[in-house]
Parts: C-alpha cells; sequence; structure tokens
C-alpha cells in the first residue's frame, strides 16, 4: 500500500490559506514580505506568519515557508534573523533552493526541515540522495520527469526522504530552472520573485529598416506567443501519481484567488479521498473534472509525467479560459439554512446559480432571495448589497456562490 499522499496548497495570503484548509489541504506553503519567489502575492508580514501558522495547526494542517529567491549579497544580512522568527514561529519547513540559504538556515534555524525547491532542478536519483545527505526531509522534484522517473528516483532513495510533485498549475518556459526573460526585458528580476511574465507576451517581428513595421512570426495576425505553456492538470491520473510514490501532491497558484484555491483543493482533496476509499474500483467524481475546469485557467494538459510533450505550447494566444464567476460570499450563516452573501457579481431572478461547500459537490439551484429590506428584487446588482437566500441544509461559512458567466448578445 502506497503511502497516503499529503495534498498541499497555496497560501498567498491569510484567506487564501483558510480556504485552502476549508478545502482539504493537508498543508499549505506561503512566504514572507520577504525572500519568497511570488512578490506579487500579498504575502505575509511577520505577525501575520506567527498568527497564521498557529491557525493552521490549531487545524492539524502544516505550514511551508518559502525561502527560495537567489540571494545576492544585499539580501544575506537580513536573513539570519528572519530564519529565526520562522523557528520561533513553528514553521514545519523551509522550501530553499540556493545552497547559501542552507547553509545559513542550518546555522539559524536549525530545527526548521528542508525541502528543497523545483528551482534545484532534481532529475535523478543521485541528486536527491545529495540533498537527503545534506539534512534536506523533502525534494521538490523537477517539473520535467516522467511518472517512470520519478517511480525510479521513489526506488533508489531513503524511504526517509519525501518527494514533492507539483500536480496542477500555471508551468513556467523555464519548468524548474532559473529563468532569466523577465531580467533581460525588463530589469524584473524572476530569481527575486518579480517576474513580469514576458514568456506570455505576444511577439512579432520587426526589421531593422521597417522600424514600427511587425510581421507576425506564425500564420495568426495577433502575433505569436512563443514561450507560453499551457496548465498542468493532474486530476485525471491520481492513481498514477499515487503508485509513483509521490509523497505530497502540490498545487501551484499563490498569485491566485480564494475562489481558485477552494475549487482546485476540493477537487484533488475528493479525487485522493475517493481513490484511498477503494482503489481497485477507483472511478474520479464527475464533479472534480467540472471543478477544474471552473477556475481561471489556460487550456490544461498533463506536463511532462507522460514523457516529452509535443503540446504543451499554446501558439494562439495568451488568454485565460473564465466561464464562471464569484457571485457571493457568505456574511453571515445561520443553523436553519438562512445565508446572506456579500454580492460580487450581479446575477437576475431565477437564474441558475452554484453554492460550492468544503466537502460536498456543488449544489445547483435556481435563484430567489431577498435584500436586507426584504425585497425579492428582479435583479441583484450593487456591489457589496447583502443578498439573503434560504437553502434545506446549513451553509458553511466558507461557501462561495457563483454562476455561468454571461455571454455577449
Amino acid at each position: 500500500m502506497n503511502k497516503i499522499p499529503e495534498l498541499l496548497s497555496p497560501a498567498g495570503d491569510p484567506e487564501k490559506m483558510r480556504f485552502g484548509i476549508a478545502y482539504g489541504a493537508d498543508a499549505v506553503y506561503m512566504a514572507g514580505q520577504r525572500f519568497g519567489m511570488r512578490a506579487a502575492a500579498a504575502n505575509f508580514d511577520d505577525e501575520a506568519l506567527r498568527r497564521c501558522i498557529a491557525e493552521a495547526h490549531a487545524h492539524g494542517v502544516k505550514c511551508y515557508i518559502t525561502v527560495n529567491i537567489m540571494p545576492s549579497c544585499r539580501d544575506l544580512p537580513a536573513l539570519p534573523a528572519y530564519l529565526e522568527l520562522l523557528q520561533d514561529a513553528g514553521a514545519d519547513a523551509m522550501i530553499v533552493a540556493d545552497v547559501g540559504v542552507i547553509r545559513m538556515a542550518q546555522k539559524y534555524a536549525p530545527k526548521v526541515p528542508l525541502h528543497i525547491s523545483t528551482q534545484t532542478s532534481i532529475l535523478n536519483p543521485e541528486a536527491a540522495n545529495f540533498w537527503a545527505d545534506m539534512g534536506a526531509e523533502r525534494v521538490v522534484l523537477a517539473r520535467e520527469l516522467s511518472l517512470e522517473e520519478i517511480a525510479e528516483i521513489r526506488a533508489k532513495t531513503p524511504k526517509s526522504l519525501e518527494i514533492e510533485a507539483f500536480v496542477h498549475g500555471a508551468m513556467c518556459i523555464s519548468y524548474s530552472g532559473r529563468c532569466l526573460i523577465s531580467q533581460y526585458m525588463t530589469g524584473r528580476d524572476a530569481n527575486h520573485g518579480a517576474c513580469a511574465q514576458p514568456c506570455r507576451w505576444n511577439y512579432s517581428l520587426m526589421e531593422e529598416k521597417r522600424p514600427g513595421e511587425f510581421f507576425p512570426v506564425e500564420e495568426d495576425s495577433r502575433g505569436t506567443y512563443l514561450y507560453n505553456s499551457k496548465d498542468m492538470c493532474m486530476i485525471e491520473h491520481i492513481p498514477e501519481l499515487i503508485k509513483a510514490g509521490i509523497d505530497s501532491f502540490k498545487i501551484e497558484g499563490r498569485n491566485k484567488t480564494a475562489y481558485y484555491t477552494a475549487c482546485v483543493t476540493g477537487a484533488y482533496r475528493a479525487a485522493v479521498d475517493a481513490y484511498l476509499a477503494n482503489p481497485e474500483r477507483y472511478v474520479m467524481p464527475q464533479f472534480c473534472l467540472d471543478e477544474v475546469n471552473k477556475v481561471s485557467h489556460r487550456e490544461y494538459y498533463t506536463g511532462f509525467y507522460f514523457g516529452p510533450s509535443a503540446d504543451g505550447q499554446h501558439y494562439g494566444d495568451s488568454q485565460y479560459i473564465r466561464d464562471y464567476e464569484v457571485v457571493g460570499m457568505p456574511v453571515d450563516c445561520r443553523e436553519d439554512g438562512t445565508a446572506v452573501f456579500a454580492l460580487k457579481n450581479r446575477f437576475f431572478k431565477g437564474e441558475e446559480l452554484e453554492l460550492l461547500q468544503p466537502g460536498h459537490a456543488p449544489y445547483s439551484f435556481h435563484a430567489e432571495a431577498v435584500n436586507d429590506d426584504g425585497e425579492a428584487l428582479d435583479l441583484f446588482n450593487v456591489p457589496q448589497m447583502k443578498v439573503h437566500f434560504q437553502f434545506p441544509f446549513a451553509v458553511d461559512r466558507y461557501a462561495i456562490l457563483r454562476k455561468k458567466k454571461e455571454r455577449p448578445k
């Protein structure tokens, strides 16, 4: 029997952390205001780190802190105090990439386990064993690996060394390496968490003596998206991931919304639990696949898990697929099924809505609601308006109300 895998969710801020926990994460990963690779996320100040680590622990959830920038000399003086803070706050691990940071972490926070970041491009068992010898508790494998290669790494490394792998989310043109495109083109250093994502931009060709005249590199008149990767999605391959020996399933997305965290975490939680409940007769619940398609995403593919992919790049555009939108978030939920939502997007009386709740398939219904004055309006369209619904069950405080987006006529 394979070890039960950990489900690891992104926490770009306290709200996202709480939704990840509510929808079934076993662990979350987050960053402080410094030294993390997602500078655009809200992240956590020092006090919030302490508070949210304690809050997660109260729910039996682990917190891993990213300390994974590639620091220069000017970054190092502030690092010892930060590492000591993480140890004092009770961080369950630090995700690290730079050998200098690893050396300092072992000196200033020796009680905090080390997880070696995917940025180190661990592609073989010798590399994994090196990091185990250096004191690492876990390695986050390179995204370029196939399931077959992961299984070989698992077989040739000590069982005490945990293996983590990305199973869902955006893929970078540099996959597991250290991309320099952003710094070269914009001065924003991806290795300090400030990537401008030039891999998603629209590129055309300009001839030296014809300034201002742009020629498409491809037949599409809008240009071509040379580096634009599809998003990874392995929701349909939970058995294969578990059988390969992966200890932790990582969902990418600290810059995404709380809604994204809830949907994707809930989908993978339900799929993993269904498999573990009956591996021999496992059939993935259909709503799991539906859920990952109801969040903002690019076209999906399975990365390199089944060998080199010929369809990993999306050349047509860099647009997201956004078919659903959040209608409201709860501000008051009562045992009798009464629930009050703060309105985010408009809806009409009788329009089909969906209620998403932790641990449940979505509940579809036709909208019947009133405002604070008890009026049953035909259209609810005032942002943050309080909208009252009556459900045949109690609504969870982390419920989300959504609908299929309206299409222009």
